[in-house]
């Protein structure tokens, strides 16, 4: 099993560079697996993150609490791909946000230490991490833009297009929160839709 997550990796890997047995050995060794529970939250807003995390299966979001103490989810990933709170990690700040298990999950994580470590002995690590963070600010950018720009229909049938899946692994009030409306108004959306 352990071997097959690490290929789900290396295959994201093998799409943007090209790596040798050396470099596939390093990744081997510092990607560490592990299973977690649903609704568990793994790093903790106000704590540095711990971890860079690789999505081999699950669900998982990005929230925080707002002034009111209402959950905001500013990211949900869909699997397979990379999540953690990507400027506290680089940093190793205090995060502002939580990371949570939405779903049971299995990652492939790894430290900033190691992180740092694996990139030094290699360019193609270098590389691929650089690419991993500009997808990161690439993604918030046309995030940002899609919330300024799109209405709220074109947002959720964006979201279902993209990820047909998640409806049926997120709870709608997350999947509501993240495409910045109430619980209320997306069950209207999908009523509608319906039709």
């Amino acid at each position: 099993m352990i071997e097959a997550m690490q290929e789900k990796l290396l295959n994201i890997i093998r799409q943007q560079i090209k790596i040798s047995e050396n470099e596939i050995k390093l990744c081997n060794e510092y990607f560490e697996p592990v299973i977690i529970p649903k609704n568990k939250i793994i790093e903790e807003e106000g704590r540095i993150p711990q971890y860079l995390y690789f999505v081999v299966s699950g669900y998982m979001r990005l929230f925080y609490y707002n002034d009111n103490g209402d959950e905001i989810t500013t990211h949900i990933n869909c699997p397979p791909g990379f999540i953690t709170s990507y400027s506290s990690f680089i940093n190793q700040t205090k995060a502002a946000e939580n990371v949570e298990c939405i779903t049971e999950c299995e990652l492939l994580r790894i430290s900033k230490n190691n992180l740092d470590l694996i990139t030094s002995r290699s360019e193609a690590f270098k590389d691929f991490s650089i690419w991993v963070f500009q997808q990161s600010i690439a993604y918030n950018e046309n995030r940002s833009k899609e919330l300024a720009t799109l209405t709220a229909e074109q947002r959720y049938q964006k979201l279902i297009d993209s990820y047909p899946h998640i409806i049926h692994n997120v709870p709608l009030q997350y999947i509501a929160s993240f495409l910045g409306m109430n619980p209320k108004s997306l069950s209207r959306i999908r009523k509608q839709m319906i039709k």
